[in-house]
């Protein structure tokens, strides 16, 4: 019903910036919460940044002040801009998304399936 397709993944070196974007397609109705996960290998799943449908923010702490979220409703697209990024960013980040279908009285969640981001030292 819902496919959320990531892009913009890839390799960089430390200091370097990266921009993914996610968007979201199917029979949509409206996308509450857009967030940002990633997983490094070995590690747990962590919530890098969300934003709310009226566009308030929140990031972990180890990218406040290095990644930015922002979404476009019209396009149904999430963005995270990723400046001065580190080797311990390198991880898969997955798009997450809360959307409500065609049919459907409450919204349910949905996730991309993955883009790979590799900093090099």
């Amino acid at each position: 019903q819902v496919q959320l397709v990531e892009s913009g993944g890839g390799l960089v070196q430390a200091g370097g910036s990266l921009r993914l974007s996610c968007a979201a397609s199917g029979s949509i109705i409206d996308i509450n919460a857009m967030d940002w996960y990633r997983q490094a290998p070995g590690k747990q799943r962590e919530l890098v940044a969300g934003i709310t449908s009226g566009g308030s923010t929140d990031y972990a702490d180890s990218v406040k002040g290095r990644f930015t979220i922002s979404r476009d409703n019209a396009k149904n697209t999430v963005y995270l801009q990723m400046n001065s990024l580190k080797a311990e960013d390198t991880a898969v980040y997955y798009c997450h998304a809360q959307v409500r279908v065609i049919g459907s009285f409450f919204a349910k969640d949905y996730w991309g399936q993955g883009t790979q981001v590799t900093v090099s030292s």
